[in-house]
């Protein structure tokens, strides 16, 4: 690959730009400044420098964020933050989505990836991949309310019914549950169909890829997934 195109694919901006970074001195590979837009690249294990700070080259990117608390998952986010705030222009301008969306209060796993073959696999209504919830909620949890979740129930304006698994009590006011769908709301309009409350809600795991597995990431930061944890949160029992 030519480096002009290189650079723009990895969200460098339009082409020009590309062409200006490069002949201006910007670009570092392997400590040698170069000044050629042909000049042509290695992509294997390719690392560069932009303006002294060093990129890996990547085909397509795969995220992990731990979502706090008031950030919206819109790119026009109206009354709070935006997840995308969270990002500098250079992944903005590769496309970067959110895999699914929180709501602004709900916090936890949110990852995010320029793959639409990824973010449709993760996605898609027939694929079922579980995702699991923690919650607070307004009024004590009863095994009552744990066996209505477990067999299911039925949400306003949605066909079928929700059921999910792993439906545990962490507390008096605390409960830990699996979903296998992602309908609009779903895990606060389970709880108020059984007739309690969600207060908190944070989800915990996605597929099998939790934030344990990513050094138990800090509220508000980022990683790159590997390869190994993007199959994690593929992950579907059959």
């Amino acid at each position: 690959m030519l480096l002009e195109k290189m650079l723009q694919s990895q969200g460098f901006g339009a082409r020009k730009h590309c062409q200006q970074l490069i002949k201006t001195g910007a670009i570092t590979i392997h400590d040698e400044v170069i000044t050629d837009p042909k000049h042509k690249l290695n992509l294997n294990d390719l690392v560069f420098a932009v303006h002294g700070t060093q990129y890996e080259y990547r085909e397509k990117i795969y995220i992990a964020l731990n979502k706090p608390k008031g950030y919206e998952c819109s790119h026009q986010a109206t009354h709070h933050f935006s997840v995308f705030d969270l990002f500098d222009d250079v992944h903005l301008n590769r496309g970067l989505q959110c895999v699914g969306r929180l709501d602004q209060d709900t916090t936890g796993l949110l990852l995010l990836t320029d793959d639409g073959q990824f973010l449709q696999a993760l996605t898609h209504p027939k694929k079922h991949v579980p995702k699991v919830y923690q919650m607070h909620t307004a009024d004590p949890v009863t095994p009552e309310q744990i066996l209505q979740l477990q067999q299911g129930v039925e949400l306003r304006n949605e066909k079928g019914i929700f059921a999910a698994t792993g439906v545990e009590a962490l507390g008096t006011h605390q409960l830990q549950m699996t979903v296998h769908q992602g309908v609009y709301h779903q895990v606060k309009r389970m709880l108020a169909a059984v007739g309690n409350k969600v207060e908190q809600l944070h989800r915990a795991q996605i597929g099998q890829l939790n934030l344990t597995h990513l050094n138990a990431l800090p509220e508000g930061k980022w990683v790159y997934l590997t390869a190994e944890q993007i199959a994690l949160a593929k992950y579907r029992a059959e």
